[in-house]
Formats: structure tokens, sequence, C-alpha cells
């Protein structure tokens, strides 16, 4: 943290690490739900499009606190909005234990999703503002690392307390360790102020994300979100009979995605934010098909090639606002990332009743049991290629829009 470059007086190393363990809370939300999902099903006998509809709760409170978190960053500060994260973190893990309904589930993982969006919002920009160029996208892959990083440890821990026979209940409460962490890191400390003036405007701020670029990268934050999610958030149904562990494959995808953000700011430095998106498009759209095709140990090798295409989708995009347009400041960051977080609430039951679906068609087929459930898995999976696929097309796009835009650029001429 010795490069920080605006944190004169501040804690930057426990500001990051809280920041580190308040994404790590949203990654277990997501990784243990996502292991619970066939008990929630079995316990409360609700089908796949009624489990989307859950899933879509914590991907619409993630914009709704992101987009509001935005607009006030620079008025209540990011102390306020880890606040309100911790809040509604604490209140929507004890309310999904204990609601015991489709109703309070629903209730209980948007007030989840509130907290993580909220997490997102105050800690994008701190990061933006404490560090410049090339140290600043290593900062921001490092700290995005923790949401693959603490998928892993959910999706093991979801793993082996589901084979010990533990209840869906006793994985939520995991949740809650790294909620308190967070919030003892960043009781009392203060909060970095913006580097570019304009950031701390919302005038500056509207003036910057009305513009064809900014509109273009919304676009392309909605494919990446859910070409990332979907498959991932869906996997312990879809992938349940392909011969492969289902958490141990989101075990391995996250875990590789969060060694990838370590090494993030070399591969930026390297290939610039739009080479690493067009290269991370073309192995995300071969990872979903190969799953969509492969069982038994070649999952695994699937998994391997869908990691290294997802691993640099968000927090590369999020530091392609920061970057190339940063007078949108903390609005632009938190706009763009509740852009991806929308389309998932969107697509999640759309994916749900694509399994409904797929089982049918399967069915009258004349399949059944194990067999039904891949085949229609693997007709879903292949449905989901597209979202990758297009953004091949777009990031192309994009490349050859900023290699134009950097060409245009008047040389500054050399000192006398």
């Amino acid at each position: 943290m010795e490069n920080a470059t605006n944190m004169a007086g501040i804690n930057a190393k426990r500001l990051f690490y809280g920041s580190c363990f308040a994404l790590i809370t949203t990654a277990l939300s997501f990784s243990i739900r996502a292991g619970i999902l066939p008990q929630l099903g079995e316990e409360l006998n609700l089908t796949a499009e009624q489990l989307g509809y859950i899933n879509s709760m914590w991907f619409l409170g993630f914009p709704i606190s992101m987009v509001i978190g935005g607009l006030i960053y620079h008025k209540v500060g990011g102390k306020a909005i880890m606040q309100f994260a911790f809040f509604a973190h604490a209140i929507g893990i004890i309310m999904t234990i204990y609601s015991g309904s489709y109703i309070g589930l629903m209730i209980s993982t948007l007030l989840i999703g509130l907290g993580n969006g909220c997490t997102e919002a105050a800690c994008n920009p701190m990061i933006a503002d404490a560090y410049e160029g090339n140290m600043m996208s290593k900062m921001m892959n490092r700290f995005h690392m923790w949401f693959p990083g603490g998928i892993v440890i959910g999706s093991l821990v979801s793993k082996f307390m589901t084979d010990a026979g533990l209840g869906w209940e006793t994985q939520i409460w995991v949740i809650m360790i790294p909620t308190l962490i967070y919030a003892y890191l960043f009781f009392g400390q203060s909060w970095p102020k913006a580097k570019v003036a304009e950031a701390a405007s919302i005038v500056g701020n509207l003036k910057a994300m009305i513009s064809p670029l900014f509109i273009f990268m919304m676009i392309c934050m909605s494919l990446t979100a859910i070409s990332e999610f979907g498959p991932q958030q869906w996997v312990g149904l879809i992938l349940s009979k392909s011969g492969a562990s289902p958490m141990i494959i989101l075990a391995l995808v996250t875990g590789i995605m969060a060694v990838a953000r370590y090494f993030g700011g070399e591969a930026v430095h390297r290939f610039d934010q739009t080479g690493v998106l067009l290269g991370s498009a073309v192995l995300a759209t071969i990872g979903v098909f190969l799953f969509s095709t492969q069982t038994g140990a070649m999952a695994y090798v699937a998994a391997i090639v869908f990691a290294l295409g997802i691993a640099y989708f968000w927090p590369n995009m999020i530091g392609f606002i920061a970057d190339k347009i940063p007078k949108s400041g903390a609005l632009g960051m938190s706009i763009i990332g509740a852009v991806g977080m929308f389309a998932n609430s969107i697509f999640q039951p759309i994916i749900g009743k694509w399994i409904d679906s797929d089982r049918e068609t399967v069915a009258s087929s004349g399949l059944t049991g194990d067999e039904l459930e891949l085949v229609a898995g693997q007709a879903t999976l292949e449905k989901m290629t597209l979202f990758p696929g297009i953004l091949i097309i777009l990031f192309t796009i994009l490349w050859f829009w900023i290699r134009k835009r950097k060409a245009d650029q008047p040389v500054a001429a050399p000192a006398t």
C-alpha cells in the first residue's frame, strides 16, 4: 500500500483490507447460496424459476444501492455507505435463516444484495481516488480478486458442510464472519478525497456519462456480467449430473480467477484494458461452449478455460471507466456496476425458465433421471454462449475505437 497517492493521514492498508473482507462477504453470499439451492428447492418445494426469482433479488438489490451510493458518495462519504452495508448484510443474513418462506427469502436476499451494492459503491471509488495509473489498475484487480477468492472459500465450505449433513441455515451463518471483520476494520477510519475535481460533481459526472463511449460500455457491462454470473450461479443445478462435482468446479473457476486477478495489473499494463477484455471474451465463449458439451473430467478443463475468460471482466470494466472516463467519478463506476447486476436480475429468472423448459423438452423425447438433467442443463448452457459471443464483436469494436482515440490525441510539446 506504500504507493497510495491520495492517502495522507489515512490508514490505507486498513481501508483496503476492510474493502477486501466486505467483498468476501459478497462472495460468500453468492457461493453459499449457489451451494444450498438444491436444499432450498427440496425443503420449500420451489421450482427452478422460483429459485431464479430469489437469485434475482440478490442481483436487483446490488444496482439499487450502487446507484444511490454513487449519487451520495461525495456527500455522505464511503464510511456512511459501509455502515448501511453492515446493517443490510446482518439483517439479511438473520432473515434468511429464520424466514422459512419463499417471500421471506425474497426480502432477505434483497437486503443482502443492497449490502453488496454498497460495498461496490464505496470501495471502488476509494481505490480509484487512492491510487494512480497502473497502480490503480493493479489495486482494483487485487480488490476484485477477493470476489472469486471468497467464492472459493464459500463453495468449499458449502460442500464440506453439506457432505457433513449440516443444514443450509448453518451455512448461512458463516457469511456473518467476514461481515463482522469488515465492520471492525472500517470503524473510525477516514476516506480519501476525489483526485479529479469534476468527479466530485454530480453535474460533471452526468456530462461524462452522456457520451457514446460510456453508453457503449453499459451495453458491454450487461453482457460481461451475465457471462460471468449466469453459469456460476446455476452450476449446482446444471452440472449436478455431469459426473463432476459442481462445487469443486465453482471452487476451481473462482480459484483461477483470484490468481489471475492478483496479476491483473501486469496484464493490463501489457495489453491495455481493451486487449484484455477482447481476449477474455474469446476464452469465455470457448469455456461456456465446453461446459455445454463436456462431462466428467473434461468439465474441469472447461472450468479452467471459462475461468481465464471471465477473470478480468468485472475489475477491468470498472477500471476502464475510472481510467478512460475519470470525470464520471464514483457515480460512473457505480452505474456501470449497477448495469451489470441489473442485467443479472433480469436474466436469472429467464435462465431458470430455460432450465424448466429444457427439462420438459428433453423429457418429451423419452429421457429420464440423471440423463434428463444432464442433457437439459447442457442445452441451457449452450444458450448462454450467446452472451460472451456477442462480446467478441463489441470488444473488437472497442479495441479499434480506443486505438483511434489515442492516435487522435495531440502529443504534448517537449519541454524547452
